[in-house]
């Protein structure tokens, strides 16, 4: 197996040029996206939420967001969902990754950042107590695996594959060992998912 770097905004793309067989990169499961590929999964059900400085009480929600600066990635749909759903006063500011979000938030250039509770925990982590996940989820995000549209043998493999991990205990070993110290836990009522998505 040979890896290669999916960043965000790339992902149909290199799935569409045959750059790459599938891609594992918290790819969540849209509508939108399944007009230019397919997916298999999902085999991870995340929450998107928001990350603030430790010391910040004014923000317990995306509709606390009106007239404050949220970061999100370039290519991600995280941003757009707040301004469109919870804060149309939100003002939007996009990064290249999370690392430079979280950079952003540090030094006060935007007040929140926003994509899925398990990425923002590990942000969270990392920041030595100077961060916090406000730790109220408003989605679900399907994390899939995406592949070229209309191969369903190969999502039906993946599926499989998926689900062998469930029902072995390699799922629930592989959260854990990915998620250990960041004070993490997987929301129990969609975790562990049915994988079925892309066999149609």
């Amino acid at each position: 197996m040979i890896w290669k770097e999916a960043p965000s905004k790339q992902r149909e793309a290199m799935l569409q040029n045959g750059d790459v067989d599938m891609i594992l990169a918290t790819y969540s499961i849209t509508d939108e996206r399944k007009k230019a590929v397919s997916f298999a999964g999902p085999y991870f059900v995340a929450g998107q939420d928001l990350l603030v400085r430790e010391d910040d009480d004014s923000i317990k929600g995306p509709e606390d967001l009106n007239g404050k600066r949220l970061c999100s990635v370039t290519g991600s749909t995280s941003a757009a969902t707040v301004k469109e759903k919870f804060a149309s006063e939100v003002q939007l500011m996009e990064q290249p990754g999370y690392a430079e979000c979280a950079t952003a938030l540090f030094s006060g250039i935007v007040d929140a950042v926003t994509t899925d509770d398990i990425i923002l925990a590990g942000l969270a982590s990392a920041s030595r107590g100077k961060l916090k996940v406000v730790g109220a989820p408003f989605t679900q995000e399907y994390y899939g695996v995406g592949i070229q549209q209309g191969n369903t043998e190969f999502a039906k493999q993946i599926n499989d594959a998926i689900e062998q991990m469930i029902e072995d205990g390699s799922w629930q070993r592989a959260i854990e060992e990915n998620t250990s110290g960041t004070g993490y836990s997987p929301n129990s009522e969609y975790n562990p998912p049915e994988p079925t998505e892309g066999e149609e």
